[in-house]
């Protein structure tokens, strides 16, 4: 059976769902398929059982985060972009509900009738309003069967169909005004919403939308030792998938988390930040390419590879911060390229990409 590009949470994690449920002895709040300290284990790992970390964050705000889907309220993870909000809100949905599929993507044009419901428009001029003409959307499917539904960049939605939610959030109810019929959510519904604080003031929420959702921000992950070891894992998953083995350096993944933490420190001395996003997640994405360039070409990796995956990665075409990532090099890197190898290829090769 060949294997979908991306599989779901849900589907990659079949095995420690399976175990943790047998195992799960704790309660449940209704319509959850685990517990909220199963729901923990299964993100933030069990060894003893056999089950892997999944996401490298505050432990606290996974906590706080689980006892908010517990509640009432809706969950709102807010933060800088690739901070792993959609990975946790997917993780958060498939411990709770057994599927993380119940999702809307936001943009300028999401609709009313992708957060409500629409027509199979054959039907109904064939028939007319029924049941059967009904298009639910994923929010639909999740009141109706008592699970939990996302909304990614709900920021990016126009103002009124942010306010659509309202009702959905506070009465816990959806109106069919055709077929004159409410659906009420079963236990164990509810919603997690997402947005990037680069988006901020895009399309500001409400004030009474806000009261509805308790707010989590994802912060960008502090400690150098953790984002190497999810790079690690992250990176060897997806070779893995690919069926491509080749071994990476933990000096050159270190070296790259020194160069992001470096560009991250905003007003830090003769030294000016990135307009890119430096996220954990771009990070992934060119220790990867890496690995790629290096398999596919035969070459062995070196800090060389850093320098080209993250201009394409990361910098591109912007002007602004190939003369900050030149004016780095030569107050920064110049002096580590004396000493350390990796530095030094990683300098030669920004040499040409920035400085020239």
């Amino acid at each position: 059976m060949v294997r979908p590009l991306r599989q779901r949470a849900e589907q990659k994690f079949a095995d420690e769902l399976a175990l943790l449920k047998e195992q799960d002895s704790a309660s449940k709040p209704q319509g959850w398929q685990l517990s909220p300290r199963a729901v923990k284990a299964f993100i933030l790992g069990e060894p003893e059982l056999g089950v892997d970390k999944k996401y490298y964050g505050e432990a606290a705000l996974v906590e706080r985060a689980i006892v908010s889907l517990m509640s009432n309220q809706g969950l709102m993870l807010v933060g800088p972009p690739g901070t792993a909000k959609s990975m946790l809100s997917e993780l958060l949905a498939c411990a709770i509900s057994g599927t993380s599929e119940l999702l809307v993507q936001g943009t300028a044009g999401t609709s009313e009738e992708q957060l409500k419901y629409t027509w199979n428009f054959a039907q109904l001029l064939s028939n007319g309003p029924s049941l059967e003409a009904l298009v639910k959307s994923p929010i639909y499917h999740a009141m109706e069967q008592g699970k939990v539904a996302r909304i990614e960049e709900l920021t990016r939605c126009p103002q009124e169909i942010q306010d659509a939610l309202i009702s959905i959030l506070s009465e816990k109810q959806l109106t069919v005004p055709e077929l004159g019929v409410s659906i009420q959510a079963q236990p164990g519904f509810n919603l997690i919403g997402t947005a990037n604080l680069a988006d901020k003031g895009v399309n500001e929420m409400s004030s009474a939308l806000k009261r509805r959702f308790n707010f989590e921000t994802v912060p960008v992950l502090q400690d150098p030792l953790q984002e190497r070891r999810l790079i690690q894992s992250q990176v060897s998953t997806q070779l893995a998938q690919q069926s491509v083995s080749v071994a990476i350096a933990d000096e050159l993944v270190a070296l790259l988390v020194q160069v992001f933490n470096d560009l991250r420190r905003k007003g830090q001395s003769n030294l000016q930040s990135l307009e890119a996003v430096l996220s954990t997640a771009e990070a992934v994405n060119i220790v990867h390419a890496c690995a790629l360039q290096s398999h596919f070409l035969q070459q062995p990796l070196s800090g060389a590879h850093i320098a080209q995956q993250m201009h394409g990665s990361v910098i591109k075409d912007n002007v602004e911060d190939m003369a900050k990532l030149a004016s780095y090099l030569d107050i920064i890197v110049r002096e580590r390229a004396r000493e350390q190898a990796h530095w030094r290829d990683f300098f030669e090769a920004g040499k040409v990409l920035w400085m020239s």
